[in-house]
């Protein structure tokens, strides 16, 4: 009698350096690939319209692979635990085989799962394959959480790394009896309208697109990453940060990459290199702190920020998520988020302060926005990020850190050309001018066809007002605190 597994598919879909697929084929077991769509389970946090945009386009792609090698995807919407049951007693498999995840919710269903089979006679095996460590498994000296970065990555970093994967086969040994499954578009992922023109002309999500996008960035820009890494105007980061969300590449094939790119390199090639593994580290960070504290996503892990004096403000909240505050780079930033799903860091940093500090709104308006438009969404970055700019999170900048957003637009987009990609109404601005179009003469403005209230908003705020509001709104939470 034939062995079967249920190779169970989550935000690990690839066929190489695949773990759960390893296992079950060294265990020698026909393989029945399922995918089940169940975003009930995930805790209020189900994935965002990008990302749903993004699943269904990787979905498709794994089908297609997995197709290649013989072994048609399952694919099944509905309660993951009631789904897992039904496949197990159509198929008579005695193996459910997978990764694991760390978000709260995605935890409580693992352990529903191991209770629900634990005297089934079906083995649940959850492996290691999204992280380069376990967060239960690496802990400080004194056995805790580690809250700070620098020493978090210090050990990881010293750790033994050995990395060791299999190839695919050629063809994936199913069963004869073989489950039935729903059609992708049944899962009813893609938006209407359809709105992702700009999302399809910047990405190939699947696993052949995570690749080429990894060989682009090693090919050049990885080896000017130290220094390339916050202009937006320049193509100097692997973009590879939805590709490694839905699993489409693992960790471990990155870190291995850049370690064999960085033999034989020149000193400043190789520190542009270890640069890039360190945001590899910045991740499992993220992933450390949300599995520890799975609070965060909502709640300030400095329990003295539930006290900070938000405003209220729907209109200036808008104004925001459209790109239309009137500080260009800022502007730039959410316009190419809503483009492409996609913005970059050194902006994110800047739009997530302005809507915090200088606009004194509540740090989870801003972490929901950019769930729901980036296709890049993950929980444990997405949480890192904005506690991080807002002060109130493990390792955080200051609240008194705040950007200034015309000093950033100078700095890291010097000649204007992200502003004006972004931003064609600014398109004839002087660079001189670009980031402070309202100081700008009016005859400049006038050769540059910007009439501010009309093609171009005056600014919702005056910043150097609004860094002494935010000042003023800190002192008024340690009063009441203190």
């Amino acid at each position: 009698m034939e062995k079967k597994a249920i190779l169970w598919f989550r935000k690990d879909l690839r066929l190489r350096d695949n773990t759960a697929l390893e296992e079950a084929l060294a265990r020698k077991r026909k393989i029945i690939p399922l995918f089940i769509w169940d975003p009930d389970s995930e805790g209020g946090w189900a994935p965002g319209a990008a990302s749903r945009w993004w699943l269904h386009q990787s979905l498709s792609a794994l089908a297609a692979d997995l197709e290649k090698k013989g072994a048609p995807l399952v694919v099944r919407s509905g309660s993951t635990l009631e789904i897992l049951k039904q496949v197990f007693q159509e198929s008579s498999a005695d193996l459910l085989v997978g990764h694991r995840r760390y978000e709260p919710a995605a935890r409580k269903v693992e352990e529903d799962i191991q209770l629900s089979f634990r005297d089934s006679g079906v083995e649940v095996r959850l492996l290691s394959g999204s992280l380069l460590n376990e967060p239960d498994e690496f802990l400080n000296q004194a056995g805790k959480p580690y809250q700070v970065f620098t020493p978090f990555w210090k050990v990881l970093h010293a750790l033994p790394w050995v990395f060791d994967s299999h190839g695919v086969p050629a063809r994936i040994p199913v069963p004869q009896n073989y489950p039935a499954g729903e059609s992708l578009s049944a899962l009813d992922l893609l938006p209407l309208p359809d709105w992702t023109g700009g999302m399809k002309e910047a990405w190939q999500p699947g696993e052949k697109g995570a690749w080429q996008r990894l060989k682009k960035f090693l090919d050049e820009p990885a080896l000017s990453y130290a220094g390339d890494r916050d202009r937006p105007d320049l193509e100097g980061t692997s973009a590879l940060s939805a590709h490694l969300t839905w699993g489409e590449i693992s960790p471990h094939r990155v870190r291995h990459e850049l370690i064999r790119k960085s033999q034989g390199q020149t000193p400043k090639a190789q520190a542009s290199l270890s640069a890039h593994l360190r945001q590899l580290g910045w991740r499992e960070f993220a992933h450390h702190l949300l599995y520890h504290f799975p609070d965060t996503p909502s709640q300030p892990l400095k329990p003295e920020f539930r006290r900070f004096p938000w405003r209220k403000g729907a209109e200036n909240l808008r104004a925001w998520q459209r790109g239309r505050t009137g500080y260009p780079i800022v502007d730039a930033g959410m316009r190419q988020l809503w483009e492409s799903g996609w913005m970059h860091n050194r902006v994110r940093m800047v739009t997530a302060s302005f809507l915090v500090k200088d606009l004194l709104l509540p740090w989870q308006e801003g972490a929901r926005w950019f769930w729901d438009t980036l296709v890049d969404a993950d929980l444990a970055n997405n949480t890192l990020g904005w506690q991080w700019v807002a002060g109130c999170g493990a390792d955080a900048a200051p609240y008194f850190r705040i950007f200034n957003p015309v000093i950033q637009g100078e700095k890291f987009d010097p000649y204007g050309n992200y502003v004006r990609r972004w931003i064609p109404e600014l398109g004839e601005m002087p660079a001189k001018w670009l980031h402070r179009p309202w100081e700008a003469p009016a005859d400049e403005l006038s050769a540059a066809r910007v009439d501010f209230g009309k093609n171009y908003p005056n600014p919702v705020i005056d910043h150097s007002q609004a860094r002494d509001r935010a000042l003023g709104a800190l002192d008024k939470m340690k009063e009441r605190v203190g």
